[in-house]
């Protein structure tokens, strides 16, 4: 792993001894003689770990400390002092240092507490891309056909090679993105993922490859990029066929070489980070209409992945369907009937809505063809029914919620999580509803 330490000392003989000890593990080091330095050299590289001294000419260690932890909260800081007892040590654990050593420090446990600390702080990075990337999930994973399944097999033996997921919209390219890096031997590390389409080229490459403080309007602090995050872990670029002509070359490189720079920055960083991509248009004609460099292509598609279209694959409609309804929902025949009959031109995400809105138009009745509100040529004849009034956008996720909350035995996280909001959102909502 590869680390970048800054070492708050005012002892120079200190500071330059474990800045040149961390130097030779490969790591990035530097080393500050008072806090307001070490402050402004934070902001300025954002480094996995700040070895921080309490004694400091300018400032008391734990104001140090709560001023760092105020710019970056995630930041691992290991406090170091020379006068340790157990008051020091609470009140520094209190205010958020990830370890304590006392002075003269060994070696040697300096180096696994400072290991520790950055594999717990992108422990912390990762849980916060995660939420800040949260998305509904099915109550329980589609099942994959026996030919896909093997492919994954595949991809996941072979966890360095970059792979390529080709797809319509909707055939599950994030699913199977995820259980690459699950059945791999990187399952270990961070999955993280962006999108391609999603952000101006600025801020997609400040997201990939962070950016040093003052790189843009509004850099006020430097932040660690996804390929930083991800760690020995995978990176996952969705709609990589959008990806900026500006940007391709920095890909590129990051394959071929595995570096990279911050945006703004000019120190050489390392990225261990297996990448995948996908899209949902075949990439050659990308190439070919020239909006996609072909070396980035020929590096990108070393294990290529095309994931069929649903109606392609009609046997798994049904097993889909059932995986994906709500505990205690049921389908009738009809109903399952017009679902094989339809084309699904939205894949296996139309599947999912489709049966999630089918579940609250049913209202614990088994759910027939007119739930499914699926096109009249490519469904069943439902009998008519009664016109009913429509109902209102709150009624809707009221009894959205109340599925939700049905469907996972009362577990308000759970439910929260597969609602895609967060768990304070949800008990705001309940309190409001009155449920």
């Amino acid at each position: 792993m590869m680390l970048s330490i800054l070492v708050v000392d005012d002892d120079d003989t200190v500071r330059g001894t474990l800045v040149e000890f961390f130097e030779t593990f490969g790591y990035t080091a530097r080393g500050a003689a008072t806090a307001s330095q070490g402050r402004q050299f934070a902001a300025e590289h954002a480094p996995d770990v700040v070895l921080l001294d309490l004694r400091l000419p300018d400032a008391n260690g734990i104001v140090a400390l709560d001023a760092l932890l105020a710019d970056d909260p995630e930041l691992a800081v290991i406090v170091l002092t020379g006068h340790a007892d157990v008051q020091t040590a609470v009140k520094a654990m209190h205010h958020g240092a990830a370890d304590l050593l006392e002075k003269p420090v060994d070696l040697e446990a300096l180096a696994a507490a400072v290991e520790r600390a950055a594999k717990r702080g992108r422990l912390q990075q990762e849980v916060a891309v995660l939420r800040a990337h949260a998305r509904a999930d099915a109550p329980s994973a589609p099942s994959l056909a026996p030919t896909i399944d093997d492919l994954i097999d595949l991809a996941a033996r072979n966890a360095d090679a970059p792979v390529l997921l080709q797809g319509e919209t909707g055939t599950g390219k994030g699913y199977v993105a995820r259980q690459i890096h699950d059945r791999s031997a990187r399952n270990q590390s961070p999955f993280v993922e962006i999108n391609c389409a999603s952000l101006s080229t600025t801020f997609f490459e400040s997201e990939l490859f962070g950016h040093e403080r003052g790189a843009f309007t509004d850099a006020r602090q430097a932040k660690r990029g996804l390929l930083e995050v991800a760690g020995d872990g995978t990176i996952f670029l969705d709609e990589i066929a959008e990806l900026s002509s500006d940007v391709q070359p920095r890909l590129l490189k990051v394959l071929e070489e595995r570096t990279f720079r911050r945006l703004g920055g000019t120190t050489s960083l390392r990225s261990n980070a297996r990448v995948i991509g996908a899209t949902h248009q075949p990439l050659a004609d990308a190439v070919a209409d020239r909006r996609f460099r072909a070396d980035l292509y020929y590096r990108l598609q070393v294990l290529t992945l095309t994931l069929p279209p649903l109606r392609a694959r009609p046997d798994e409609i049904l097993p889909m369907a059932h995986s994906f309804l709500l505990k205690g929902a049921n389908l009738t025949r009809a109903a399952e009937e017009a679902l094989v009959a339809y084309r699904w031109p939205g894949n296996i995400r139309e599947l999912k809505n489709t049966l999630w809105r089918a579940a609250i138009l049913a209202e614990h009745a088994p759910i027939d063809v007119v739930h499914l509100g699926l096109p009249s040529d490519s469904a069943a004849t439902a009998p008519p029914r009664a016109p009913t009034a429509p109902r209102t956008l709150e009624e809707a996720e009221r009894d959205t919620i109340r599925l939700a909350l049905d469907a996972y035995d009362g577990n308000r996280s759970a439910a929260a999580r597969s609602l895609g909001i967060a768990r304070s959102t949800l008990l705001e909502k309940l309190k409001k509803f009155g449920l």
